[in-house]
């Protein structure tokens, strides 16, 4: 039978001539050479079994011709040997439309792939792929087909995390309501369960993107549910990039005589800290490693900074203020 011409084009031999075109319109823009330089040779090959296919079975008499007698039988314009339905052709006389002819034809245009045609020259014409695989400026209500669905604008939802969650990771489960209609306009309103992977050392403003979870309804595409992360304030640490800050409360006695520090930290160690120096104002102290998670990293971590507040005493009395002053030599 030579060529299966319903499997090049990926159809049933019950295809109706829409779904023959359809197919025909996949399958072209698929293998067009232009749009697979990386492999022309073996594009140029089912760019033209693709048209040969197309030609064939979109024209009802050869589309008979070839479901009877093959492909030869098509070529000879009846049966092989030339026993068939036109004395008048022989085996070679049956050429097929070049590939490109049958392309132009079909979408419209000398050339669709120029940029030289479509909206500054011949009519029908494009440039290139848009997102979605198809070309651009091609008008896909041609040649009967629908509309292109058109995507509806994503949905976004928050969801907060403590540091504690960021620090380790967590998994959310976030309930959705969304309503399917169908065709007929009968709707069904459905509850679905979404789990949000949270990973150590997000940050705020990450996303989770959950495709196509919006609503459903005919000749769109559902919308994308984007879950944007915020975190809550934590009543001891505050977060700057991966460094974690603690601040201290500290007397004036410890700040000049020293302080041991006992922090708790946000996976529930506690982590002794001694000071024997002198703190003045404004000093901060880091303990490397020990701050949030790296997110691209989790093994590598930032660093706690511990920043001091010194409580002063609102008075003294003389004698204090002497022997003060005594200590001080002031």
């Amino acid at each position: 039978m030579g060529k299966d011409y319903y499997a090049i084009l990926g159809i049933e031999r019950t295809a109706s001539a829409a779904d023959i075109k359809a197919a025909y319109r996949k399958q072209a823009l698929k293998w067009h050479p232009d749009r697979n330089a990386d492999q022309k040779q073996l594009a140029e090959e089912k760019f033209k079994e693709v048209s040969e296919a197309y030609e064939v079975l979109s024209d009802e008499k050869k589309k008979d011709l070839y479901d009877r007698f093959g492909e030869e039988g098509v070529k000879a314009g009846g049966a092989p040997g030339g026993g068939g339905a036109s004395s008048a052709h022989s085996f070679n006389s049956f050429r097929f439309s070049r590939p490109e002819d049958i392309f132009s034809q079909f979408f419209g245009g000398s050339n669709p792939f120029s940029r030289s045609s479509g909206r500054n020259g011949g009519a029908g014409g494009f440039y290139g792929f848009d997102a979605f695989g198809e070309p651009e400026g091609f008008d896909s209500g041609f040649g009967g087909f629908p509309p292109r669905p058109q995507k509806a604008p994503p949905i976004e939802r928050t969801f907060g995390c403590t540091l504690e969650e960021l620090y380790t990771g967590t998994m959310k489960r976030m309930k959705i309501t969304k309503t399917i209609t169908e065709s007929g306009g009968e709707k069904q309103v459905i509850e679905k369960i979404l789990e949000l992977t949270v990973k150590p050392g997000w940050k705020e403003g990450t996303k989770i993107t959950f495709a196509q979870e919006g609503d459903q309804a005919p000749g769109i595409i559902p919308a994308d549910i984007v879950f944007i992360l915020q975190q809550k304030p934590h009543p001891l640490f505050t977060r700057e990039k991966s460094d974690l800050v603690y601040t201290a409360n500290i007397s004036l006695t410890q700040a000049l005589c020293g302080a041991e520090l006992s922090i708790v930290t946000l996976d529930g160690r506690t982590l002794n800290v001694h000071l024997r120096d002198v703190i003045p104002p404004g000093f901060s102290k880091t303990v490397p490693g020990e701050g949030m998670p790296d997110q691209k990293n989790p093994e590598k971590r930032g660093n706690l900074v511990i920043r001091f507040n010194i409580q002063f005493p609102t008075k003294l009395t003389e004698s204090q203020k002497s022997r003060l002053a005594d200590t001080l030599g002031a």
